[in-house]
């Protein structure tokens, strides 16, 4: 069961982001998204032997399943992330040594998993498989374990996942970059579960502070009880 590892809302972090599409993404402005994406795909069609522009193919379209996520829209999510898969599978192949680009097939395989749980066989295993392979590759980025932790904290304990472990993995990413806003809203997010409110209050300011622009971290922590 440990293959049902959905990374539904691991992020594209923002530092990694074209400045268009985190503006989107930070206002969840889902019709420039759709703009955006659009336009990555027509290049994706035109250069499909350049595995950079693949990539940011995928990535317009996994900021797409996030925000559809964020706003509670799984069906829209699973779209653009089996869109997203499609040309991250063959950035992958093309290049198989970058780990990002095996994140964010990772990536892309988990946000398909809420709105078609039946799913969850096939795409936990990518998601699961491919996340790991990024951490391999690149042990010293924070993305990956900052995917691995987001993924840990929607499985559940029983199942080899669980929100302490998805803290030690967020604390690791905070190690290696310790302004990584993506981090901060996550490690507040998992903490909260933790029932931890007071420090996932302290987390998500410090995201907050990093990173304002951010309409989901502002509404994380307006949701964040102060005990």
């Amino acid at each position: 069961m440990r293959i049902l590892l959905p990374l539904l809302m691991a992020s594209c972090f923002a530092a990694d982001l074209p400045a268009d599409l985190l503006k989107a993404r930070d206002a969840q402005d889902r019709a420039a998204l759709d703009k955006i994406a659009a336009a990555a795909d027509s290049e994706a069609q035109a250069k499909s032997n350049d595995a950079a522009v693949l990539y940011k193919a995928a990535q317009a379209q996994l900021i797409r399943a996030e925000v559809s996520m964020e706003l509670r829209d799984k069906n829209a999510a699973r779209g653009a992330a089996e869109a997203g898969i499609r040309v991250a599978e063959k950035a992958v192949a093309l290049k198989p040594n970058m780990g990002e680009y095996h994140r964010i097939l990772g990536t892309l395989c988990g946000q398909v998993i809420p709105a078609n749980v039946l799913a969850g066989m096939k795409y936990g295993k990518c998601a699961l498989d491919e996340v790991n392979k990024a951490v391999e590759l690149a042990p010293k980025a924070a993305s990956g374990y900052l995917s691995r932790a987001v993924g840990n904290y929607y499985l559940p304990a029983s199942f080899g996942g669980g929100p302490e472990l998805a803290l030690k993995d967020v604390d690791k990413a905070l190690e290696l970059d310790p302004k990584d806003a993506d981090a901060w809203l996550w490690k507040g997010i998992i903490l909260r579960k933790l029932a931890r409110n007071a420090d996932a209050r302290k987390a998500l300011a410090k995201s907050q502070e990093l990173h304002p622009e951010r309409l989901w971290t502002k509404q994380q922590l307006e949701k964040t009880p102060e005990k």
